[in-house]
Order: structure tokens, then C-alpha cells, then sequence
């Protein structure tokens, strides 16, 4: 509808101007009668574009509907009317993704409200999103000043649901029309990626992972046993549905340990939530919890405590608050931290801390794995937030495939959508429960750009994946983040219960008093990507990176390789040890059933009492993959024992300097909306911006200077690198605003002699007093580390010996370091 002069009408009445610039512009305007409706529209307008974008101005028409606010450049591509509609285009945003409005004024800047009233005729648009992204358009002097303040208005109006019930009006704006529906409801999904909604997608990933000795139970279809737990879950082949029943009572919310990912060496990753300690242990009872406990290993189990280590949500929700705050500032008020300050108040968000911290257990899950022959299971109060993160993590730092597009995509759907992971309550759509609300599954994706910045090349996945994820989390129209579990999902998408009969059995049925309405629009999953991006914006997701070699020969569902000389051999059957602060230990109480000292529990268990005998073999498994291994990998990539083995864990460096912020995301607005400040230089750079320009000037001319003064050098001996040693030693001095020297590897060290000028070209990293050039972005060089802090892109390559800090110092614990770093 159209409002700017007193006058309402629907799209389809409107001229046929404005119906030819929106097919043009691929924005898929619906012209229904309930579809979607323009609010206001502005002609020449111009959107400012960002650094990723090309920089510039792009003329067009804006337009405000109930959805989205709508960009239309004027010189747009026609594109196929046969081409599927889709929900935004390039230029557009979400109204539910705006958090707030801003406009630009002669020498003032004010925050819009819906009951704001203006005394000025604005100049700039400034929509900040919930994404951090920050978009700006600018009126032309030509353009209606009735136009510029309707426009304004209708965005604040709009973009903010004054009650819970607008997102549901914002889902039918977007999805409600006859078209759209009818267009989902015969959408197939994708068969590349497994959903993991059915019991032959689980057995597919059983078959993948090679678990033989695994099944996967019906036990909780109906979510009698636990309404969080999804309807399939996997279980040791051994335990009976009728066993199973009787162990959910035991821990809380009824999530009983369960089978997640099985390591190519023999180990297995559980999940599960705390112990219910007030229940009484049946004999029966004790010889099923441990039979699940232990999977279908029979001599060790490590409990990793997360509650301790890990941030609460609670944490996570400040430090992503604070995060925000510190990089799109508040141009509305004028305010902005110094520069000087600036790299100080990003540590004191403790975002990056968080990150490490996770990266860190993590690392620790993934070695312990590696060992083989044992089962790790993470243990959480609820096991729907951090253990998400985790077993997530370990299953992307140990298994390619889930560094493909859809291997990750899968492994979403498994540990978060199925897993049960409050999407709804933590994103917090409706901004009606604070106290719920925490960005855990952001925080995840940032430690996947932190693996991805590490090891680019291992990836098949991009940035812009990523960046992709990240951003469409903050639009409530896709069914994976509008519930928090599978029993939520199956009661809006299909409204069934179950009857049974003698002769049927269960079977599904619709209930007639359901309370969703079935005129509801269908909701996408995330993964239609198609109704977001275009397919060039597609391409751009993954990368070509070399095939996996398969699997060796499987011996008794484990790699048949020779024996680990650092595997636990010495193991007592049935010992179980925690996992807490980096330290093992046997508390006696670690298991209800097995403590002396609660009262009505069967003491006797028919596997051996607890040694702290095998402690020293669990931290050999860390140490000796830490110190020895990783080195070792880091030598070399093709050693005499052959190809590095792609199933090894990506341990990442958690120190200071190696650990970044993600500039795509948290920075692709902030220098781009300081200079909203002063409209008159906004056509030029950042000061921030020209003083990395000249740093690199600098750069170039240290190179050409030391190149030209001894082209033919002879070769030079040089002394190992000791900065490595404080870089893990100290935690207080590891922020880094220029891209650090290159560590040499153990060959380059007795000769590393200086580029000339036959090979200036190529190796860019030898001079002392030079640094390396900065490569461009989402390219993977292979043969030099740059780490670039503050000015320039991704600061740690792949693992390789010339790329790598590594630390001969750090013999206890793995590198860790609470200083930040601004990496790209």
C-alpha cells in the first residue's frame, strides 16, 4: 500500500513502472492481493556501496513494503520471468533484521522512532541491522521532501514488531502469497546434505563414520521419553529398547548419553546432560547406564565437564552486546571509543576469550580421540548450548567432510537442529525474553572462521558461507531456527499425533483442534539458499580443495593401522575419569550409582572400581599429541610415513597474535558508518583506512630498498626464533597492530637466504626488516604467513613449517594466550 498521499492501494494498481524496475532488479515484488504491499517509495535515491561491494554510489528507487526495504538500481539486468521468486535481492534488507534507523541531517544526526517527529528534512538513511551491517541511502536534492519523510517514517514504523504477533505478520508478508506458497509446498529438498529426520539418515551416517557396533533406536518417537530428544537416536547395539527405557529417568530433561561421531581410530563422541542424583539405582539400572556410558568400548570412558571451562549464555549475550557496541559505535549520539583505546575494550568484551576457550576444549576432546579405543562423552547441565559447540567443533576439526558445504550443513542439522539447541529462545525473535537470549550459535560460527582463517585450504567452505549463515539467522522465516526442537517443528509443520490399533499399529494422525493455523505460510529451511542469494552469489560459497582419500580397511570397526605408540594400553575395564580444567581426575562421585556415599544406591557394580593408575596414560595421549605429533605435522606434509593424514585433528593456535576478529562480519560496518558523520567526506577513506595504505607504502619501499642494496646476498645462518616463547609464556601483550615476521622452519633456519630480484615476486618473507605483503582475500598462497592484526586480511595459512608460531616451552597445556589481535 502506498501512503505518502493519504492514499491506500495495492501493488497491482500501482503503475507499471514500478512492476517492470522491481522484476529488473531480481527483488521479486509479488503483485497479489496477499502478497506483499509497498508501503512508501523514494526515486532517486542513491545506495552507498561498501569496500566488498566496490565502493561508489548506485542510483535507483527505494521502496518500503511490509517486508523488506527494496533497493532498485536503475541500470539492473532484465532477468528470466521464468526464474524462481525469491525473498531478497542483493540489495535489499529485512525489516526484521533493522534494529534501528538513523538520519542524516545538515550538521546533525537523529535516531528515528516511531513516534519520532522530524523539524528537518534528512539527507541520509542510515539502517543499522541486527547483522552488523550498517546501510546507507542518500536522497537527491531532486527527490520530494514529502517522499524522504514518509519513507523515513514507514521504516520506523515498520522495521520494529511492537508485539509478538508481528512475526507472524512479517512471515506472511514474505511467504503469505498464493505464489509462494504453492512454490514451497512443491520445493524438494536438498539430497546432496543428510537431514538427519529419518532412521535411514542416521544409519547413513553410521555407514559414513563406520560405527558397525552402533543402531540407531525409535525409542522416543512419540517423545514420551524425552520432548527434547530427537525421535531417532543412536544407541549401543547391545542395549534393548525395553533397557533403554528404563535409563531416562537417570539424567535430566531425560537426554541419556547418545551416540554423536566415531574417530576413523576407534573413538567414540557422546552427549548427555547431568545426572539425576535423587533417583534410586537398580542393579538392573546400573548394568544399562553403563553399558550405554561406555558405548561400545570396554575399558575407559572420559567425562569432559563443559559448565566449568565454557561461558555461560548468559556471558555469551554481554560480550556479543558489548562486541556490538564497540564496532558499529553510535553515530546517532556522536560517540565512538578512541583509537587508542580500542583494541583494549575489544579484550574487555571477553568475546575472543570465549572463542578461545571453546576452541581449547575442543582441542582437548580432539586429541583424546585421536587415541583410539575409548569413548569421550561431553556432559552439560541441559546438553543444549555448549555441548553443541563442542561436539561441533571436533567433528570439524577431525572429519573433512564436514568442512564441505553440505557436510556442515548435515552436521548443523545433527548436533543444533536435532540436538535441540533453543534456536528460538536464544535468537529471541520476538524480543520478548532477554533473559533468554544469547547468540550461542554465533559464537560457534566464529570459531569455524577461526579454524577457516588457520587452515583455508582444508576448507571447502568459504567466508562468505559463513557470512551467508550468519546473516540469516537474524530473519525469522526459516523453520530450522524457529523452534527449539524436532517435537516443536513436527507439531507446526504437521500437526500429528499418533492412535493405535490392533491391526495398524501407530500411526500418525491430524489432530482437528489444533491450535496452528493451516493457513500459515510453509517455512523454508536455511538451506535454500536459492531464496536468497543468486547463483553467482552461490558460487562463491565453497572452494575446489583436494578429494579425501577414503578410509583404510576397517578391522573391528577401527582403522587397521599399526598399533599408536601413545594409545592407552594399560586401561583398568570400566574405569571413568573427568575431564575439568584441563586436568584428569577419578572423584568418586563422578557417577551416582558408583558413590559410597549416597544413600539407596547399589554399591556393588560389576566393572572395577575407579584408578588413578591410568591418569598419566590420559595426559600422555594430550602431551604427546600436542608436543610430538603436531610439530611433526607441522614439518612437513608429506613425511616419510607418507601423506599427512587428512582425518588428523586442525588444532588451532589459541595464542594472542593467531587468534582474530572476524573483520568481514563484526567490521563490514563500522568504518562504513563513522564516516556517516561528516557527509561531506564520505566519498573518501577512513582515516583508519589510509593510515593501513600507508603502512603498506612503507612496506613496499623497505622491500625495493633491501632488494637493491645486495641483490645476490649470500646465504645467512640464523638463530631459532625465542619471540614464540614469550608469545605463549605471556598473556598480557599479545595484541599485535602490524603483520608479524614469518617463523622459519627447522631446514629454513640453518640457510634461509634473501629474496633477489628474480624471486622478489614470490618470496615476499625473508628480509628481517621487511614484513609480508598482505595476500588477497580468499585465496590460500600455501608457502608464506602473513599475520596481519589490524591492516589487511586472514593472518595464519595452513599448517606448514614456514607458517606456524610453535612453542618448544609450552610442554604442559596447549598454547593459549588472552591477548587479541585483529586479524581480517
Amino acid at each position: 500500500m502506498l501512503t505518502g498521499s493519504k492514499t491506500t492501494f495495492k501493488v497491482r494498481q500501482m503503475l507499471p513502472d514500478i512492476k517492470v524496475r522491481s522484476q529488473r532488479s531480481g527483488t521479486a515484488l509479488l503483485f497479489t492481493d496477499t502478497g506483499e504491499c509497498v508501503l512508501q517509495r523514494a526515486v532517486m535515491v542513491r545506495k552507498k556501496l561498501t569496500a566488498r561491494e566496490g565502493r561508489g554510489w548506485l542510483s535507483g528507487t527505494l521502496f518500503c513494503t511490509h517486508f523488506r526495504v527494496a533497493f532498485v538500481p536503475q541500470d539492473s539486468p532484465k532477468p528470466d520471468d521464468n526464474a524462481d521468486p525469491v525473498l531478497l535481492g542483493d540489495h535489499d534488507v529485512a525489516l526484521a533484521s533493522i534494529e534501528k534507523v538513523v538520519v542524516v541531517g545538515p550538521n546533525r544526526t537523529k535516531l528515528v522512532t516511531p513516534n519520532s517527529s522530524l523539524k528537518f528534512t534528512p539527507e541520509e538513511l542510515v539502517l543499522y541491522c541486527r547483522d552488523m551491517r550498517v546501510v546507507c541511502f542518500l536522497f537527491d536534492r531532486l527527490t520530494p521532501e514529502s517522499q524522504v519523510q514518509e519513507m523515513t517514517y514507514s521504516i520506523a514504523k515498520t522495521y520494529q514488531p511492537p508485539k509478538p504477533g508481528s512475526v507472524l505478520s512479517f512471515q506472511n508478508a514474505a511467504l503469505g502469497s498464493v505464489e509462494m506458497k504453492q512454490f514451497l509446498s512443491n520445493r524438494r529438498r536438498d539430497a546432496h546434505m543428510n537431514w538427519f529426520e529419518s532412521a535411514s539418515d542416521w544409519e547413513q551416517e553410521l555407514e559414513r563414520c563406520g560405527a558397525t557396533s552402533w543402531r540407531v533406536s525409535s525409542v522416543n518417537d512419540r517423545f514420551e521419553m524425552s520432548t527434547s530428544l530427537p525421535r531417532f537416536i543412536v544407541v549401543p547395539q547391545k542395549v534393548l529398547d525395553t533397557e533403554l527405557k528404563k535409563s531416562f529417568a537417570h539424567f535430566n530433561e531425560g537426554r541419556i548419553p547418545r551416540w554423536c561421531w566415531r574417530h576413523p581410530r576407534g573413538s567414540d563422541l557422546l552427549r548427555m546432560a547431568s545426572f539425576q542424583n535423587n533417583i534410586y539405582h537398580e542393579k538392573d539400572d546400573i548394568r544399562n547406564l553403563e553399558m550405554i556410558l561406555f558405548g561400545c568400548q570396554s575399558s575407559l570412558c572420559v567425562v569432559v565437564e563443559l559448565g566449568e571451562e565454557l561461558p555461560s549464555p548468559a556471558d555469551i549475550q554481554l560480550a556479543h552486546s558489548r562486541l556490538r557496541a564497540l564496532c558499529l559505535g553510535d553515530i546517532s549520539t556522536s560517540m565512538s571509543v578512541p583509537d587508542d583505546k580500542w583494541l583494549s575494550t575489544l579484550e574487555s568484551t571477553h568475546w575472543l576469550d570465549y572463542t578461545r576457550s571453546c576452541l581449547r576444549k575442543a582441542s582437548e576432546v580432539a586429541c583424546l580421540l585421536r587415541g583410539g579405543h575409548l569413548t569421550v562423552a561431553l556432559q552439560e547441565v541441559e546438553d543444549r548450548d555448549m555441548s553443541c559447540v563442542v561436539s561441533s567443533l571436533v567433528q570439524v576439526m577431525c572429519d573433512p567432510h564436514c568442512r564441505t558445504m553440505y557436510g556442515f550443513q548435515g552436521l548443523v542439522q545433527k548436533e543444533w537442529v536435532m540436538g535441540a539447541h533453543r534456536f528460538y529462545s536464544r535468537i529471541n525473535y520476538h524480543r520478548d525474553n532477554d533473559k533468554e537470549e544469547a547468540p550461542v550459535f554465533l559464537l560457534f560460527l566464529d570459531c569455524v572462521w577461526q579454524l577457516w582463517s588457520q587452515y583455508p585450504s582444508r576448507f571447502q567452505l568459504t567466508e562468505d558461507f559463513l557470512l551467508a549463515l550468519h546473516d540469516s539467522v537474524h530473519l525469522p522465516l526459516f523453520s530450522t531456527f524457529l523452534s527449539n526442537c524436532q517435537r516443536e517443528r513436527c507439531k507446526r509443520s504437521q500437526n500429528l499425533g499418533q492412535c493405535y490399533t490392533p491391526v495398524n499399529g501407530w500411526r500418525d494422525v491430524l489432530h482437528p483442534d489444533s491450535s496452528t493455523d493451516p493457513s500459515d505460510p510453509p517455512l523454508p529451511p536455511v538451506w535454500d539458499w536459492s531464496l536468497q542469494y543468486s547463483k553467482p552469489r552461490q558460487s562463491r560459497f565453497t572452494q575446489p580443495v583436494p578429494p579425501t582419500p577414503p578410509l583404510q580397511p576397517l578391522l573391528n570397526g577401527n582403522l587397521n593401522t599399526n598399533p599408536d605408540k601413545h594409545r592407552l594400553t594399560d586401561a583398568v575395564p570400566g574405569s571413568v575419569f573427568l575431564l575439568s580444567r584441563g586436568t584428569f581426575s577419578c572423584p568418586t562421585n563422578l557417577l551416582p550409582w558408583r558413590s559410597s556415599s549416597s544413600s539407596g544406591v547399589y554399591k556393588k557394580s560389576h566393572r572395577r572400581a575407579l584408578s588413578s593408575e591410568n591418569v598419566p596414560g590420559l595426559e600422555r595421549l594430550l602431551k604427546a599429541w600436542a608436543l610430538v605429533e603436531f610439530p611433526q605435522a607441522l614439518t612437513s606434509t608429506s613425511g616419510p610415513q607418507g601423506p599427512l593424514d587428512p582425518y588428523e585433528p586442525l588444532l588451532p593456535l589459541l595464542m594472542g597474535p593467531c587468534m582474530g576478529l572476524w573483520r568481514e562480519c563484526y567490521l563490514r560496518g563500522a568504518l562504513h558508518a563513522q564516516a556517516f558523520s561528516h557527509p561531506l567526506s564520505a566519498n573518501h577513506l577512513h582515516p583508519v583506512e589510509r593510515l593501513a595504505q600507508e603502512v603498506q607504502q612503507l612496506k613496499d619501499k623497505l622491500e625495493q630498498v633491501s632488494t637493491s642494496t645486495d641483490p645476490t646476498p649470500p646465504a645467512v645462518t640464523t638463530e631459532p626464533r625465542r619471540a614464540d616463547t614469550n608469545l605463549n609464556q605471556n598473556t598480557n601483550n599479545g595484541t599485535f597492530l602490524f603483520p608479524a615476521s614469518r617463523p622459519q622452519s627447522a631446514g629454513a633456519l640453518r640457510a634461509a637466504p634473501l629474496p633477489t630480484s628474480a624471486n622478489q615476486h614470490t618470496s615476499r618473507g625473508a628480509p628481517a626488516a621487511s614484513a609480508p605483503q598482505s595476500r588477497p582475500a580468499h585465496k590460500d598462497t600455501g608457502g608464506s604467513s602473513k599475520h596481519t592484526f589490524l591492516f589487511g586480511h586472514s593472518s595464519v595459512i595452513d599448517a606448514h613449517p614456514d607458517q606456524r608460531y610453535y612453542s618448544a616451552s609450552s610442554t604442559a597445556k596447549l598454547p593459549k594466550s588472552n591477548g587479541p589481535s585483529l586479524a581480517s
